[in-house]
């Protein structure tokens, strides 16, 4: 499975409260519409360390690389590429 389908359906299952793929846009931005708040963000950046055995850095903890699953794909594929 794609790290933007993990993403996806973590969300969606555990936010959104629903399989209906069709509810996240991926550019939704998690704060703008409600989807996460200050808590949600913690769960997914332990989410992210646990899935894919990165570490997210304090710094890189902002909304650039964690507010919409296309900003946490390219975050996570970053990571990657330079581990």
């Amino acid at each position: 499975m794609s790290v933007e389908q993990q993403i996806r359906d973590y969300v969606l299952e555990n936010y959104l409260f629903t399989e209906d793929q069709s509810a996240l846009v991926n550019n939704d931005s998690f704060l703008e519409k409600g989807i996460l708040d200050s808590t949600g963000i913690l769960e997914i950046i332990y989410f992210i360390e646990e899935e894919f055995e990165i570490k997210v850095e304090d710094e890189e903890m902002i909304p650039e690389n964690l507010d919409s699953v296309d900003n946490i794909v390219a975050f996570v594929g970053n990571k990657q590429k330079a581990a």
